[in-house]
């Protein structure tokens, strides 16, 4: 797979988001997530991306104890920050007390005495950035991660954090349907020099055309337990009648939808972007890798630029809640 530079890190064009193997979207074949880890190092994923909250562990286990032998083959990203609210639920936490200790718990976790790339998930209203940075800083000095990174940040908060220690990644949803980063975090992360990494570079599979019916998502995915606008019915239905063109499109490029979307954010103009599209599904992932060998020329971009935006998605890709919980909407 081509490669990218992430930091001082190069990895593949196209990361592995592993989430999906342990939260999300319905239950994942313990066997099939297995057998994905590693066949996605033999097909040239070098960059793979988990969190601490991914099945509160269970992602980070899942892989420390089959991918730790195979350590030096890839980038390892995780993130700290969001921890149980002892009610069932979650809550943010920044605190340098929690950012330490789950650090240490997730290389526990994933079997390894460092943590390549280590975000903090989503910031705290609670606590100061500074503090936040401060202590992932500390995790620095000690060799237990080598570099920072920040998840749905806005530009103020970026900058703050930057001043405190060099941020070298920036992880935000970034598709052809979820534009937000184009406001102005993009600009900044080229200004400071920090990689983008997009996570759910496939409109959570919008944009792979296999959902073509919002009754077909399962009971406990996320489109629908915490009630994403674009999956109501009503929203649903309406956007479907962008897939028409879209796959007219992808057919026209000889590629599937899925690499479609993939193929546009490697032809945007920062080239420090790494997009991890996550499955749970070995031939999606094998799929999603062919996307690096896709070239869309200026006027395919363009098209499909024009076709599928926010401004022709119907709903919001939050709910109102989560909108104003998420930093990188005050941008």
């Amino acid at each position: 797979m081509h490669q990218r530079q992430l930091g001082p890190f190069k990895v593949s064009a196209i990361g592995l988001g592993c989430m999906n193997m342990s939260m999300g979207y319905g239950k994942a074949d313990a066997d099939e997530s297995v057998r994905l880890l590693n066949e996605c190092l033999d097909a040239g994923y070098g960059f793979l991306d988990t969190a601490s909250m991914y099945g509160m562990g269970h992602n980070e286990k899942l892989i420390g104890a089959n991918l730790s032998h195979r350590r030096d083959e890839y980038v390892l990203a995780s993130k700290c920050g969001i921890v149980k609210d002892g009610k069932g639920g979650t809550k943010f936490d920044g605190s340098p007390q929690c950012i330490q200790q789950t650090c240490e718990e997730s290389l526990r976790n994933l079997q390894t005495d460092v943590i390549d790339l280590y975000y903090l998930h989503r910031l705290d209203p609670e606590v100061p950035i500074e503090e936040s940075v401060g202590a992932l800083s500390d995790l620095v000095d000690q060799g237990k991660i080598k570099t920072i990174g920040l998840s749905e940040m806005c530009e103020e908060t970026t900058r703050r954090a930057h001043a405190v220690h060099p941020i070298t990644a920036m992880q935000s949803e970034y598709s052809l349907w979820t534009r937000t980063p184009e406001r102005r975090i993009l600009t900044v992360c080229a200004e400071l020099d920090i990689a983008f990494v997009p996570f759910s570079p496939l409109g959570r599979s919008f944009l792979t055309g296999v959902t073509l019916d919002s009754t077909q998502i399962e009971k406990g995915d996320l489109r629908g337990s915490i009630g994403l606008p674009r999956f109501t019915p009503e929203n649903f239905n309406r956007n479907l009648e962008l897939l028409k063109p879209y796959a007219d499109i992808a057919e026209q490029q000889n590629c599937s939808m899925a690499q479609l979307a993939l193929a546009w954010i490697l032809a945007r103009e920062n080239q420090s972007m790494i997009p991890i599209p996550g499955t749970k599904d070995v031939n999606h992932m094998h799929e999603n890798a062919g996307a690096g060998d896709i070239v869309l020329d200026d006027a395919v971009v363009q098209l499909l630029d024009d076709l599928v935006n926010e401004d022709t998605v119907y709903g919001r890709r939050y709910t109102d809640a989560l909108m104003d919980s998420t930093d990188s909407e005050r941008d």
